[in-house]
């Protein structure tokens, strides 16, 4: 009988990347001038590139459309302007969230003086047409500490909250921080895409989150510092609870597809087996 989750890996150095000098940049699926036919889309999972902004840089204003696009904040933070009079300033544990729909044009860029570290994601929405959204949610690094949390769930999902911040906090047109508090409903995205984050420190006992779609990702994110070449820094080993043989190493950077073969779900084991703090995503996918 074949196990009920399935791992195929995806090492951080066979990532698109690229270094125009404002911006260092990897590329897990197809974009830009990174294009692979064995690497274009997951699921609804598009895109995830994990970006580096120098200060006083970054995305001007461009359009979007038909995309579910999100920034999760690593470390510094970023100034985000949209046609919607949307204006707010992201820090860590920021996860914000923009639906373009219809059409919505935005800039991203760099505030302070030092680089920002984030992550940008798009997925391709369930239903095109809609009326373009933006929404932010804060998830603090104790939350996260203490197991997964899921920071981005379908609009139609039962603890879904389709309010721009979760408070009913409303940011127009001035230059702000967005909010700090501990939000515990996830951004709501129109696809079936649901995210957790978490944080696990060395010598923690081994955390574990169900998947309930077909299939679902895993990225290790480079927090020891930017890195192009072999992977480095914090390390864990994920496994399928009840198929101790079904196990796959990773380090920062790192990815890995996920299969799930069972009709009702699996359950994903992730230990941290190195010697430092890791912070990882988990896609789960139809």
């Amino acid at each position: 009988m074949p196990p009920k989750l399935q791992f195929v890996p995806r090492k951080s150095t066979e990532r698109g990347q690229a270094d125009h000098g404002w911006l260092k940049t990897f590329h897990t699926f197809s974009f830009a001038s990174y294009q692979s036919s064995e690497h274009n889309q997951y699921g609804s999972l598009r895109v995830i590139n994990e970006d580096r902004v120098s200060p006083r840089t970054g995305f001007g204003t461009h359009p979007h459309r038909e995309f579910e696009i999100f920034s999760y904040i690593v470390r510094g933070a970023l100034e985000h302007k949209d046609s919607l009079s949307n204006v707010e300033i992201l820090k860590r544990g920021h996860v914000q969230m923009t639906s373009t729909g219809t059409g919505i044009s935005h800039s991203e860029k760099t505030h302070g003086t030092r680089p920002v570290h984030f992550l940008q994601i798009w997925a391709t929405p369930k239903q095109r047409g809609l009326q373009p959204k933006y929404y932010t949610r804060y998830f603090g690094d104790e939350e996260k500490r203490r197991g997964f949390v899921k920071v981005v769930a379908p609009a139609w999902s039962e603890n879904a909250d389709l309010r721009r911040d979760g408070n009913e906090v409303e940011s127009k047109g001035n230059l702000s921080d967005a909010g700090s508090e501990v939000c515990d409903t996830p951004a709501p995205v129109q696809s079936d895409l649901t995210m957790y984050a978490t944080i696990i420190s060395p010598g923690s006992p081994e955390r574990e989150v169900k998947l309930v779609g077909s299939k679902g990702y895993v990225h290790l994110i480079q927090t020891s510092g930017y890195n192009a070449g072999e992977a480095a820094g914090g390390e864990i080993r994920i496994v399928g609870v009840g198929q101790p043989g079904e196990h796959l190493a990773m380090r920062e950077g790192d990815g890995a597809y996920l299969k799930v073969t069972s009709g009702d779900g699996a359950v994903l084991k992730v230990e941290n087996v190195g010697d430092t703090e890791v912070e990882l995503l988990v896609f789960d996918l139809d």
